[in-house]
């Protein structure tokens, strides 16, 4: 078994924000003394239509349905239906999860927000608006992070971080 000292970094070939790239930077410069943290595997947006969701973010994002479950005693008991949303067409399980309650409507309030990065944040604009989306921000330019970011709501009202990586 390897101990927290003898743990390997990774460069990573990324763009990242001025902000991120001094944390790797001072990361660099010290010995890792821990293991790495648990990467994120995984969000689980919950729904009312699971139909009309997974049709907006695939025509949207360019996401594939994966696997679809149905749990008689999922979520603290309660059943539940999920549907997972895939990068490639024969992936099952992907990083966006759709979950609906069987028994119970989900809660409206802004607790999650899933962000999305595109090259062309104009065309994603476009794609959001067929699909039934509403852009609720004008789009913002942030040259000393070098991204553009606008907000939108899908259409049953959660909120999307539309970030656009500049060159």
């Amino acid at each position: 078994m390897r101990t927290p000292t003898s743990w390997t970094k990774v460069n990573v070939d990324h763009k990242f924000w001025s902000h991120d790239r001094d944390l790797v930077r001072l990361r660099e410069s010290q010995p890792m003394r821990h293991p790495p943290a648990s990467p994120m595997a995984f969000t689980k947006l919950v729904v009312d239509d699971l139909e009309a969701m997974a049709d907006y973010y695939c025509a949207v994002f360019g996401l594939y349905r994966g696997q679809r479950d149905a749990f008689d005693n999922g979520v603290e008991g309660e059943p539940i239906e999920e549907l997972s949303l895939t990068p490639a067409p024969d992936v099952m399980h992907g990083q966006l999860v759709l979950l609906k309650f069987l028994e119970r409507s989900p809660a409206k309030e802004d607790g999650t927000i899933l962000g999305f990065t595109t090259a062309d944040l104009t065309a994603l604009v476009e794609r959001v608006e067929q699909s039934g989306g509403t852009i609720v921000s004008p789009v913002k330019a942030f040259p000393d992070h070098g991204i553009r970011v606008v907000f939108a709501r899908d259409p049953e009202g959660h909120l999307n971080e539309l970030v656009e990586m500049q060159t």
